[in-house]
């Protein structure tokens, strides 16, 4: 693990043919006790959150959405040291303003975090009261997004970019957490953000599959 210390990174684990080596779980594990250290609300969500509902994906990045101000962005950028982390403060900054998002790179194993400002409209400050500490990792107790929320986000995404790996991650969530996902509130917030229509199609295509499995 990164150990951390204050915000101050120590030491990596050495590979044999050089540099260092740091997992994504270690990584992921480090940017939750910086978060955490400086009182930041937070949550895991992206493909690592459905993951923990539903079935594990291959993702390179880590996405958390973070609620920050100009003067905590750059206290959050500080605590990633520049020997170890490429982060541009002006980035961060702007990020805030704009309501978008910046990364942090660790170059030695490719490690990256995207973190996204919260959105200030009734949703996204719903999303950050909803939150859920659970078990991202084995080894990593954290905030994430709640399953509902992480469906939302990711029907929006399948809205902007036509990607089956979101509807993918959809019904993954439903077949294995069903008992515990809110439905009412996913059809609640799929109106009122123009969702409707692909969170009917998500039911009709789980429902349909379940048909097929059901039958000898």
């Amino acid at each position: 693990m990164i150990a951390v210390q204050t915000g101050v990174m120590t030491e990596f684990k050495p590979r044999s043919h050089g540099g260092f080596s740091v997992t994504q779980s270690e990584f992921l594990k480090t940017v939750v006790a910086i978060l955490e250290s400086q009182g930041i609300d937070y949550m895991i969500v992206g493909s690592i959150a459905s993951a923990s509902f539903g079935e594990p994906r291959f993702t390179n990045d880590v996405d958390i959405v973070v609620d920050l101000t100009e003067g905590s962005a750059l206290k959050l950028c500080k605590a990633f040291p520049s020997d170890a982390f490429y982060v541009s403060v002006p980035a961060a900054q702007e990020a805030v303003r704009n309501r978008r998002q910046f990364n942090v790179i660790h170059p030695s194993s490719g490690n990256k975090v995207d973190f996204m400002i919260a959105r200030p409209d009734p949703w996204g400050r719903l999303q950050l009261a909803r939150r859920r500490q659970r078990h991202i990792l084995p080894d990593c107790l954290a905030y994430a997004s709640s399953p509902e929320d992480i469906i939302l986000s990711k029907m929006l995404f399948y809205r902007e970019g036509n990607s089956e790996k979101h509807t993918r991650d959809i019904t993954g969530m439903l077949k294995i957490s069903g008992d515990e996902i809110d439905r009412a509130y996913i059809g609640e917030w799929s109106e009122r953000l123009d969702l409707d229509a692909i969170w009917k199609s998500i039911l009709t295509r789980l429902a349909q599959s379940d048909s097929r499995g059901s039958n000898p």
